[in-house]
């Protein structure tokens, strides 16, 4: 199962920041492991395109930098099933974790593999194109270990599951950065046939 996704900035936003960005994750089934993953993103001057494909029998991973090839390696993989960060927040979505429950889960960014904690902090109304819906609000953090990425800047995440129905849409995702936020909210929903 191949699985896109495509983030950009648009409006004021990409003004500010013109970010456009690319992510591709390819997963055995029925097993669910994750394969490859891929990357592309632009910011203003600064690009990234790379790389990661899994070996379970010998428990690594080979990283591929495009952009820089010397950056390329193999990495030993950690224990435990490794996802993307957006992806790992979507499968949120069958956990039906209850306010004060948590849940690990080893995420792969660029070369670095790191635990992440995602914990349900609240309850919240959301109002969508698609209407009003009652939501857990999750956070992910780096608990374990020493931030890295994103969290070692200050960045923090947090995304709201649908509760009251049974498929758990998410229905907003926001990042928020030390000059601001960024937020994505649910327009769109079109079930699998």
């Amino acid at each position: 199962m191949r699985v896109t996704t495509t983030t950009w900035t648009s409006g004021l936003a990409r003004g500010l920041f013109p970010f456009d960005g690319r992510g591709e994750s390819v997963y055995r089934l029925p097993s669910g492991l994750l394969v490859s993953t891929s990357e592309w993103s632009a910011y203003r001057n600064k690009q990234v395109k790379n790389s990661v494909a899994f070996d379970y029998g010998r428990s690594e991973a080979v990283y591929t930098d495009d952009i820089h090839p010397n950056k390329t390696r193999k990495l030993p993989m950690p224990s435990g099933l490794p996802n993307d960060l957006i992806l790992a927040l979507i499968q949120t979505r069958y956990w039906n974790l209850k306010i004060g429950e948590q849940r690990d889960v080893l995420i792969i960014f660029e070369d670095q593999f790191f635990p992440l904690t995602i914990r349900a902090e609240e309850i919240e109304y959301v109002l969508t194109a698609l209407g009003l819906f009652k939501t857990v609000v999750l956070v992910p953090r780096m608990e374990k270990t020493t931030p890295v990425g994103m969290f070692k800047r200050g960045s923090t995440v947090r995304v709201w599951i649908e509760t009251d129905d049974d498929r758990h849409l998410p229905v907003k995702f926001e990042v928020g950065f030390r000059f601001g936020s960024g937020t994505a909210t649910l327009f769109d929903y079109t079930p699998p046939k």
